[in-house]
């Protein structure tokens, strides 16, 4: 919004600093993380009188995790407010790129924030049914799907793009759509299943974002993306903006989430920001340089498949727990070693995944 203040400049005042990418990024993370600073303990003061006994713990899960009963969630709303209001205030609103991660990510924690008040009115771990959950995320990435096949460069609609290969590109025409989507709900979920020690998701979802930030400004710039052999896709450093406000409102989070946790973030936020990094690769066209980005939310996701087909089949568990976070609490980790030791993980593989930009 605040971008049209540069029809306001003659080229040498203030007003012109709007026009830059990386001015109004910065602008977009301090905004977020004051927001969250200003409205955290509100939220979580209103959180607390509204919904009583908190977020109910699953009776099998970890014992230590049966002191966390009480603690309030759906402390996504706070990032996603940040975010929201970040993006708005300082992204161009006539980029489609935008548009789309916002509608994901609203859409996603609207979902999440069903499945939370499920769960917190009726003190029950089972919320809105999973198959009602996938199909609306579904709804959702299919409209962002198409909505991309018709934004993206002709060169580059229906197409997936490959790291370290220069110019490479697998053509699946209309098949790009269900693809995509898998890729925007799988992500959404991944992290959901990640989100279950305080602290342990947002963190990697924020390094994430910069590096898909990154790359987003990268792809949008003809200069760089020409040096760099990657696929130039107008429009999508404007990302950069989104994902910064996503960072500023995961940190203004994180601040009440640090251990012992004063609210979680729920569903709500789990899988909007799951969507958002998604959409974020699907609109930059680095689905697969996500898998690379978020492998922990991979791993993390692959552990209950991992977990539920095989006791299926046999009866036996391969972990102690699935998913793969409380595999390690059975086994006597505590959960600051477990969060921080993720944390170091998530960001080996977000260098990884930038280093794809120059190994071509």
């Amino acid at each position: 919004m605040l971008y049209w203040l540069t029809a306001l400049s003659d080229g040498g005042d203030v007003f012109n600093l709007f026009r830059y990418i990386t001015f109004r990024a910065g602008m977009a993370f301090a905004t977020a993380l004051v927001f969250g600073f200003i409205f955290g303990r509100p939220l979580i003061n209103l959180l607390r009188r509204t919904q009583g006994k908190g977020q109910p713990i699953r009776t099998d899960g970890p014992e230590t995790h049966f002191s966390k009963a009480g603690t309030p969630t759906m402390g996504g709303v706070l990032i996603l407010g940040a975010l929201i209001v970040s993006t708005l205030l300082w992204a161009r609103l006539d980029n489609p790129f935008v548009w789309m991660c916002l509608m994901v990510t609203a859409g996603f924690g609207l979902i999440g924030f069903a499945d939370d008040y499920a769960k917190v009115s009726k003190q029950n771990v089972s919320g809105v049914s999973g198959k009602v959950r996938l199909g609306l995320g579904f709804v959702i990435a299919a409209v962002a799907a198409v909505w991309m096949m018709h934004v993206h460069p002709p060169e580059l609609t229906g197409n997936l793009a490959f790291p370290i290969f220069k110019t490479f590109l697998l053509h699946l025409g209309w098949l790009y759509v269900p693809f995509a989507m898998l890729v925007i709900v799988g992500a959404a979920n991944a992290v959901n299943l990640t989100d279950g020690l305080d602290g342990l998701a947002v963190m990697p979802v924020m390094i994430a974002a910069a590096t898909l930030g990154v790359i987003a400004y990268v792809v949008g710039r003809a200069d760089f993306s020409t040096y760099l052999d990657v696929h130039y896709v107008e429009g999508t450093g404007e990302l950069l903006i989104f994902c910064s406000a996503l960072i500023g409102g995961g940190l203004g989070f994180l601040w009440y989430n640090a251990p012992p946790a004063a609210v979680f973030m729920g569903d709500t936020g789990s899988l909007a920001l799951g969507g958002a990094l998604g959409a974020i690769a699907v609109a930059t066209k680095h689905e697969i340089v996500l898998g690379i980005v978020g492998g922990l939310f991979v791993v993390e996701a692959l552990s209950v498949i991992i977990q539920v087909f095989y006791f299926k089949r046999t009866g036996k568990r391969v972990f102690l727990m699935a998913p793969i976070h409380h595999h390690f609490e059975k086994k006597g980790w505590q959960e600051p070693q477990i969060v921080i030791r993720f944390w170091i993980i998530s960001l080996i593989l977000a260098l990884i995944g930038l280093a794809t930009l120059k190994v071509r």
